[in-house]
């Protein structure tokens, strides 16, 4: 008498499912990274503001030490932020300018001033970035 011995059950993914999962996480990742894109970008903008603005702040403050702004720069003002550079590009004894030009994300994008007077400009495509950071 022979014994039959039953055969042993497979098991595993076959090559369909595997195709499916591959092509699932696919269209997450088509999804999920422009996405996270726009938003890098958009934070990136909003600290390029909050920047001159902080840079803005140290102006006064300066003045408020000195009575005046001459003298004031970025190297005597403390550091600004690391993603951001910050100059001042005019100065008196009564008003300054100060321009941020972005690293990282957004180099090359433009540029954003601030005045003591609280004029707000930009240049390139963060040239109306005060209003909206949407769609940099």
């Amino acid at each position: 008498m022979k014994w039959c011995l039953p055969l042993p059950r497979q098991q595993g993914f076959t090559l369909i499912e595997l195709m499916i999962a591959a092509a699932i996480l696919a269209i997450l990742a088509a999804i999920a990274i422009p996405s996270y894109t726009a938003y890098l970008r958009k934070s990136a903008c909003e600290e390029v503001k909050s920047s001159l603005v902080g840079a803005a702040n140290m102006m006064e403050r300066f003045r408020a030490q000195n009575n005046t702004y001459v003298g004031a720069t970025t190297a005597n003002l403390g550091p600004i932020s690391q993603y951001t550079t910050v100059a001042v590009t005019t100065q008196t004894a009564t008003a300054f300018s100060l321009t941020a030009t972005p690293t990282g994300v957004l180099a090359g994008t433009g540029t954003l001033t601030l005045s003591g007077t609280g004029l707000q400009g930009g240049s390139g495509a963060l040239a109306n970035a005060w209003n909206s950071c949407n769609g940099i």
